[in-house]
């Protein structure tokens, strides 16, 4: 069911959490990574959304008044693991670069009540529903915020908000999953490691293969704020069931050749995405996918592990291929030249080689070539099949659903962000920034439904 038009949200309460046992003496300054330059600075939000259980018939905002009090408890208590995301994010006059002051500056909680019940959210079109200024508080004074919205069904939604500059989805997962660990009274399952400069260092002298230079470039702010989008980009949320993943995965899956998950629906994406381009203007498209090196670096250091590291540890691997070839080739073929895309970053060279590269560059700003929409047609998929969603239980039950969401305006290239669902049965939820060509292509088959609530079970 589609939201109203006169959906409407209530701010009724602002809150700054600090750690409950701060960090003794001056104040801790945190220097970023190189990693964490390449990432930059802009907001990641992630939504989750609580139903009202059936035998809670509390409505009147008592229990929406417990369960804000003890979110800002758990978070005060979280925070003395995670003391950089109540820290604040500034810029160092020497470098001009963004450091981290661990100063204890708080983390900003916001309450808010929505005037309908969650299944009147359109949950397909997140720019009519899921919007910034309604269900998601920017602030830049804070790197980390949370609104906890009440609908009037009793259910909940809740928005986490994060300055990139405090790490990537591996680190937010784990922040997010230690939270509601705490807040069921459990002992937490990653003890976080911030030692940032520790573990990505760049090697002296620094050297890196040339190829990167062909994938990532020193840029300007102004260039990011006239990043070229040669269509309008739309908001959208699709869920993929479990039996179309397998079906995809067997038929992308030949020759003794077992394709991952990913490859598969990636070589479904790339070839669907050449029926929604201008051939005559693009004889080539191509495909990123963002990259975790926490198990690629140091594997036989065991002191230096990057399983809890709290950072950035991100790349991207890019493909490229002829309109021809991606019409013309079945599934596997194209799985094939995803996995090879895939493997090309997939190692301790190549990031090793990425932060002696940004080390070249610096100071200044770095992205890849096609998120700055120098690359022609590009989609960039982005998995997070270990981020947790139905883990997510901060006392008051598991969430229907855990999703990503850009609140940035532009970017140069279709963006798909994969995550489990919630229900636990291989189905999949798929956030995405489309051109609208692209989302109808994706839409004519029954693989990428549309999210509905009857997906949701509210």
């Amino acid at each position: 069911m589609a939201v109203e038009a006169d959906f409407e949200v209530n701010f009724t309460g602002k809150f700054i959490v600090k750690a409950t046992n701060p960090m003794p003496d001056q104040p801790h300054i945190l220097t970023l990574s190189n990693l964490d330059l390449l990432s930059g600075r802009f907001p990641v939000t992630y939504f989750y959304f609580y139903p009202n259980k059936p035998h809670d018939h509390d409505h009147d905002g008592s229990n929406f008044t417990s369960i804000i009090e003890s979110l800002k408890t758990s978070l005060a208590n979280t925070l003395d693991c995670y003391y950089p995301f109540c820290g604040r994010i500034v810029t160092n006059p020497h470098t001009n670069e963004p450091k981290i002051m661990c100063d204890n500056s708080g983390a900003l909680v916001v309450e808010a009540h929505a005037n309908i019940p969650l299944k009147r959210l359109n949950f397909y079109n997140i720019d009519r529903s899921l919007q910034k200024d309604k269900l998601v508080s920017i602030n830049p004074d804070f790197p980390l915020q949370v609104q906890a919205t009440f609908y009037t069904c009793g259910g909940v939604s809740i928005t986490f908000t994060f300055d990139h500059a405090l790490g990537d989805a591996t680190s937010f997962g784990n922040f997010l999953l230690s939270w509601s660990e705490i807040a069921r009274k459990k002992p937490i399952s990653c003890m976080p490691d911030h030692r940032r400069n520790l573990h990505l260092r760049a090697r002296s002298p620094p050297t890196y293969h040339s190829s990167l230079d062909h994938t990532f470039v020193k840029c300007t702010m102004e260039e990011i704020m006239n990043i070229p989008t040669a269509k309008t980009l739309i908001k959208r949320l699709y869920f993929i069931d479990g039996s179309s993943i397998k079906q995809l995965q067997n038929l992308a899956s030949k020759n003794g050749k077992q394709r991952t998950k990913i490859e598969a629906v990636s070589a479904y994406i790339w070839k669907t995405m050449v029926t929604a381009i201008d051939t005559k203007s693009h004889g080539m498209c191509k495909m990123g996918w963002l990259v975790d090196g926490r198990s690629r670096l140091h594997k036989n250091e065991d002191e230096n592990s990057l399983s809890n590291y709290i950072g950035n540890v991100l790349s991207l691997a890019c493909g490229e291929a002829s309109v021809s070839d991606l019409n013309q080739n079945s599934i596997s073929e194209v799985a094939d030249m995803v996995g090879e895309a895939i493997s090309k970053v997939t190692n301790e060279e190549h990031f090793l080689d990425l932060i002696d590269w940004i080390e070249c560059h610096r100071p200044g700003i770095m992205l890849s070539r096609v998120v700055l929409g120098q690359g022609g047609p590009t989609v960039v998929l982005s998995s997070g099949r270990r981020f947790p969603v139905g883990e997510l239980d901060f006392g008051f039950g598991s969430p229907v659903l855990g999703t990503v969401c850009s609140t940035i305006e532009r970017i140069g290239v279709a963006y798909m962000n994969q995550r489990s669902s919630a229900k636990g049965d291989g189905s999949w939820t798929v956030s995405s920034i489309l051109w609208p060509e692209l989302a109808a292509a994706l839409e004519s088959d029954s693989i990428f439904q549309p999210m509905t609530t009857s997906h949701l079970q509210l």
